[in-house]
């Protein structure tokens, strides 16, 4: 089961990154000074980004507990 509480970690990892992207998309297009539209399609795919990356590190954090758990 440690790799189950290792394998989640990397997961949850990918998830944390993620959201740095989000984080780091989200300030360039801030910088930009695009047009209201172009601001709002930017910001429609980084939320979507957003919610993934969410749910991949909630997956990963779920992995490490079942690992703990079933050690």
């Amino acid at each position: 089961m440690q790799a189950l509480v290792w394998a989640g970690a990397i997961v949850s990892l990918c998830g944390v990154f993620g959201l740095f992207y989000c984080v780091m998309r989200a300030l360039r297009l801030r910088r930009a000074e695009l047009s209201d539209e172009a601001m709002h399609a930017g910001l429609q795919r980084v939320v979507l980004i957003n919610m993934a990356a969410l749910g991949v590190s909630a997956l990963g954090l779920m992995m490490v507990v079942m690992g703990i758990f079933l050690s």
